[in-house]
């Protein structure tokens, strides 16, 4: 099809920046790790008690709370509980109250 002499297309064009801007700040921009609440092995704290504690202190199932104290036991350590470093603080400064040994470590 052909069109009349001077029509062109109905857009207008536009040019594209030379330069691209980038943050001059200094933030640090990367996602929040979470936290980690790491319950280590002990030769003083009964099988029974660590599982009581977890029931405890986390709301845990009486299975997954022995999974968690088996897991410290044959493997020397257990993850328990994860989220943001104020909350983990919280949760290592209550294992400690109970007497376990446990530890703060952000995620990898």
């Amino acid at each position: 099809m052909r069109t009349s002499a001077g029509a062109g297309p109905r857009w207008a064009a536009s040019t594209a920046p030379t330069t691209i801007r980038r943050p001059t700040d200094e933030a640090d921009v990367r996602p929040d790790r979470p936290w980690l609440v790491i319950v280590w092995n002990d030769p003083i704290n009964l099988m029974s008690y660590v599982t009581w504690v977890f029931q405890k202190l986390f709301g845990y199932p009486r299975a997954k709370a022995e999974r968690l104290m088996w897991d410290v036991h044959t493997k020397g350590k257990a993850v328990v509980a994860s989220g943001p470093r104020e909350k983990c603080e919280a949760d290592v400064a209550r294992l400690h109250a109970h007497g376990l040994w446990a530890t703060l470590q952000q995620d990898l």
